[in-house]
């Protein structure tokens, strides 16, 4: 998805890590390559100009928190800028006991009645009950393409074939659900056609018969910014309180569509990511981004580093922050990086991190991670803390132990000497120095 633009902001992302320091002819740099990535993206010129505008401030003004250093604080406000564009957080609250409605609308040919079906079977997955009617009279075929795609998800589709009537269906389908102990009945409804004004009507009868719980907007990717006059000419006929995304798997313009229906006021709700009726999921502007950028959820990272610097036990922070640390404070920040999830998923999570680790090489490494707690549990509690007691003799005793050949458990001994010294080093403050606490810096 939006593959150039995650190939440009990760090249600048990268150009930050890799530069020996960071000054002002380095965050205007990045500016500039923040530019370049969103325009080719389609993405509003003066929302471009806002968001690059606030990152030089920022940049050049903020002092980073406790726990990251100056260039991972760069990325996080790149992150934070990029979130901010694109909307909220939003998640639309069904009411128990009770049958929701929600109103599919928008113009011919940006996937609606494909896009009702994905949504049953999001909804049907998340444990709820629920039902479509097929109210689009116009489209020759559109009932018939909605029961089929209706029937991979198992659900009942009510629709008929020769009204025209497209207040009169909904009504009916409504009135033939009203006691199926229903959670959510989702409405397709016709697309725009030469007659725009019958369909704006339409739409308004439509939605008095209804009296819809929620209006989602569904608008195609591919058209980028132009999504914003579209948004915001339904949004003045029915109040629109979401909108869905399509056919974000090949637009170079998804940017433009994502950035363009955020700045109507109404939230994107969900992405359509494929063909297949699996292929959509819940939009989360931080999420996004993250993804964009190659961070996954940087909010992982810092609590991380929250609990890193916040940790109860001072006598421990402190061994370590010295660069004292015993090799049951080294097991404890194995732990620490476990909560997280897997290296490779912390890795993902890391500011400036992702992608510059290969496969292979990250395969490596988490195999180490997993043979080290072995290692270290094999340990009595004396050796544990005090390693230099580990002679010759002990270390095959380990060995035998975990299970692991001595080369491994003498590996381990040099990666916690070099996670030592270096967390003397760098105190212990340093988001890069995360990774060499777990002895792989």
């Amino acid at each position: 998805m939006l593959d150039n633009l995650k190939t440009s902001l990760r090249a600048a992302i990268k150009k930050i890590v890799s530069s020996s320091g960071v000054d002002e002819e380095l965050i205007k740099e990045l500016s500039k390559d923040v530019q370049r990535a969103l325009l080719q993206s389609d993405v509003n010129v003066r929302l471009v100009l806002e968001i690059t505008k606030k990152l030089e401030e920022r940049s050049l003004n903020e002092t980073p928190p406790p726990g990251l250093s100056r260039k991972d604080h760069i990325i996080k406000i790149l992150y934070d800028e990029l979130a901010r564009l694109l909307g909220n957080e939003t998640e639309f609250s069904f009411k128990p006991g009770r049958m929701n409605k929600i109103l599919m609308v928008g113009i011919q040919g940006s996937g609606k009645t494909t896009m009702t079906a994905k949504l049953a079977k999001f909804l049907i997955k998340q444990g709820y009950k629920v039902a479509v009617i097929g109210a689009d009279a116009f489209r020759p075929g559109a009932l018939v393409q909605l029961k089929t795609m209706c029937e991979k998800a198992n659900v009942e589709v009510f629709g008929e074939e020769n009204n025209k009537d497209s207040p009169q269906i909904v009504k009916n389908g409504l009135k033939h659900f009203e006691n199926s102990n229903l959670d959510i009945v989702l409405i397709d409804t016709a697309g725009r056609h030469k007659e725009e004004k019958d369909l704006l009507d339409e739409m308004k009868q439509i939605n008095k018969v209804a009296d819809p719980d929620l209006v989602l907007l569904i608008i195609d990717g591919t058209i980028g910014q132009q999504c914003f006059n579209q948004a915001d000419a339904f949004h003045k006929t029915v109040q629109v309180g979401g909108i869905i995304i399509t056919k974000l798997d090949s637009s170079a313009k998804g940017g433009g569509a994502i950035a363009a229906s955020a700045a109507t006021g109404a939230q994107i709700m969900y992405i359509g990511t494929g063909e297949r009726i699996d292929d959509l999921e819940q939009f989360s502007p931080t999420r996004f981004v993250g993804r964009i950028l190659g961070m996954g959820d940087v909010k992982a990272v810092l609590d991380l580093a929250k609990r890193l610097e916040s940790e109860a036990d001072d006598v421990r922070l402190k061994r370590i922050s010295s660069g004292k640390m015993n090799m049951e404070d080294f097991f404890y920040q194995l732990e620490e990086v476990s909560k997280v999830g897997s290296l490779r998923g912390f890795l993902d999570n890391m500011p400036g991190l992702s992608g510059m680790v290969k496969d292979d090489q990250l395969e490596q490494m988490e195999g180490r991670v997993e043979k080290w707690r072995y290692i270290i549990q094999s340990m009595t509690k004396e050796e544990k803390a005090d390693p230099d007691l580990l002679n010759s003799s002990r270390i095959k005793r380990i060995a035998r132990g975990s299970g692991w050949p001595e080369h491994e458990v003498k590996e381990l001994l040099k990666n916690y000497k070099n996670s030592k010294n270096m967390m003397k080093a760098s105190k212990g403050r340093q988001m890069q120095g995360v990774l060499r606490r777990m002895g792989l810096g």
